[in-house]
C-alpha cells in the first residue's frame, strides 16, 4: 500500500469550482479570486454571495443578500429552551451541531430538496450560526441572549450579540476580515465530511452537522484552542525559547505550525498575524508578541535540527486575534464555524446538483484489510464453550 494515500492525501476524489489551493506557492483562490484581493476588497456577505453563487453580486444582489440574511438571523424560542436544559459545562461545538440538525424540525419545506430550496436553507443557516453561538454563551452565563440586529453587518450583529454592547467599527471590520479568511479552504476534513453525507442525498442540515462534527477535532478547527491553551502555559514571552526547544526535542507538535498542503507560507496566516498585531495595541500585545516568537523560534529550530522548513497555518495567529477580542477561548472552533459556514453549504450545493457529467456520486472508498487472516476460507467459528484464550500477537497478513 503506498502510505502516501493514507487520510485520503493526494487522491483526487471530485471536481469543484468553488476554491483552489496552490500549496507550493501559498495561494488560495474562492471562485477565481485571489483571498488577498477579496479581504483588501470584499465583505463576509459579498464573499458569502461568490461561494454560493459562483460570481460577485452587483449592489442590488448585494442589498438583497445581505437583506435575506439579516431577516433570518433569529432562531426558534425552543431551541434556545432547550439549550437552557443543558449542564453550563457542555462543549461550544457540541451545542452548536446539535442545534443545527433541530433547525431541520422547523423547515417548513424539508422535503423539497431543489436548489433553490437549498440555497434558501443555505441563507438561512449563515445567518443562524451566529445567532446560536452568542445565544449559548450567554446561556450558560445566566444570561439571556440578545435579539440580532436587523441592519448591522454580520460580523458587527455577531460581536453585539455575544457582548451586549456595539463593537468599533475597526473591530468588528477586523473580525469580518477573519471571517473571510475561514469561509473556504477546499476539501479539507470538514468539507469532505459535509460532501460525503450530501452524496447519500441527506439534507443540508445533517451534512452541515457532520462537518461541525469533523471541525470539533484539535487536529482540524480545534487546532485553534490548542494554540491558546499553549500561549498561557507558557506563560510569558521569556519561556518561549526554552518551551519550544523541548517541545522539539520531545518530538512534540507546536500547535499551530505546519500545513497539510501548504509548503510555504499560508497566506491566511499572514493577514491574521497582520490584524493580530493591530488588535494586540488596543489592548495586550503580550499575545501577539508570544505568538510571533513562537513561530521565529519553532522555524530556526526546525531547520536546525531536522533541516526543515516550517510555517505558521491559519490557527497560529488566530487564537490571540480571537482572544484579544475578548472571545471566549473555547469558542474558537465555533467561530470557525460562524465563517466556514459559507464554504460549506456551497460545497454541499455542489455536491447535489452538479452541472457537469457523470453526476457526483455515493462516496465508498476502498480500504485495505490488514486484520487477522486464517487462510482463503476464513477463520473457523468456534462454539463459545470450547473457545482457548488466544495467543498473543496474533500474526495478520493483508489481502
Amino acid at each position: 500500500m503506498d502510505t502516501r494515500n493514507i487520510g485520503l492525501r493526494n487522491i483526487e476524489v471530485a471536481d469543484t469550482k468553488i476554491s483552489s489551493i496552490d500549496g507550493e506557492n501559498g495561494k488560495l483562490i474562492y471562485r477565481g479570486y485571489d483571498i488577498l484581493d477579496l479581504v483588501n476588497h470584499s465583505t463576509f456577505e459579498e464573499t458569502s454571495y461568490l461561494l454560493l453563487y459562483g460570481d460577485l453580486p452587483l449592489q442590488d444582489q448585494l442589498e438583497e443578500f445581505s437583506a435575506k440574511l439579516a431577516s433570518q438571523r433569529r432562531i426558534p424560542d425552543s431551541i434556545f429552551k432547550n439549550m437552557k436544559n443543558r449542564p453550563t459545562t457542555a462543549d461550544p461545538m457540541d451545542v452548536l451541531q446539535s442545534s443545527v440538525l433541530e433547525l431541520a424540525d422547523y423547515d417548513a419545506d424539508r422535503t423539497d430538496e431543489s436548489k433553490a430550496a437549498n440555497l434558501a436553507r443555505a441563507i438561512s443557516l449563515i445567518a443562524k450560526i451566529p445567532t446560536i453561538v452568542a445565544g449559548w454563551d450567554r446561556i450558560r452565563n445566566k444570561e439571556e441572549p440578545i435579539e440580532p440586529l436587523p441592519n448591522r453587518s454580520h460580523a458587527h450583529n455577531f460581536l453585539y450579540m455575544l457582548k451586549g454592547k456595539q463593537p468599533k467599527y475597526d473591530v468588528s471590520k477586523i473580525f469580518d476580515i477573519s471571517l473571510i479568511l475561514h469561509a473556504e479552504h477546499s476539501f479539507n476534513a470538514s468539507t469532505f465530511a459535509a460532501r460525503e453525507i450530501a452524496s447519500t442525498r441527506a439534507s443540508i442540515y445533517a451534512s452541515v452537522g457532520g462537518a461541525i462534527g469533523a471541525l470539533s477535532g484539535e487536529l482540524h478547527g480545534g487546532a485553534n484552542i490548542q494554540v491558546m491553551k499553549m500561549l498561557l502555559e507558557i506563560g510569558d514571552i521569556s519561556n518561549v525559547e526554552s518551551w519550544v526547544t523541548q517541545r522539539i526535542k520531545e518530538g512534540k507538535r507546536i500547535m499551530g505550525m505546519g500545513h497539510a498542503v501548504y509548503r510555504t507560507t499560508d497566506p491566511r496566516s499572514e493577514v491574521l498575524a497582520t490584524l493580530s498585531r493591530a488588535i494586540s495595541k488596543e489592548n495586550n500585545t503580550k499575545w501577539y508578541e508570544m505568538t510571533e516568537k513562537i513561530e521565529q523560534v519553532t522555524k530556526k529550530l526546525m531547520y536546525k535540527t531536522k533541516k526543515i522548513h516550517i510555517y505558521p497555518n491559519v490557527d497560529l495567529y488566530s487564537a490571540s486575534l480571537y482572544y484579544s477580542l475578548g472571545i471566549p477561548m473555547d469558542l474558537n472552533t465555533t467561530i470557525f464555524a460562524i465563517s466556514r459556514i459559507a464554504g460549506w453549504n456551497a460545497h454541499i450545493i455542489e455536491e447535489k446538483f452538479a452541472e457537469a457529467a457523470p453526476k457526483p456520486a455515493l462516496y465508498r472508498p476502498k480500504a485495505v484489510y490488514v486484520g487477522r487472516y486464517c487462510g482463503p476460507m476464513g477463520c473457523e467459528y468456534v462454539n463459545l464453550v470450547l473457545r482457548k484464550p488466544q495467543k498473543p500477537n496474533i500474526e495478520s497478513k493483508a489481502i
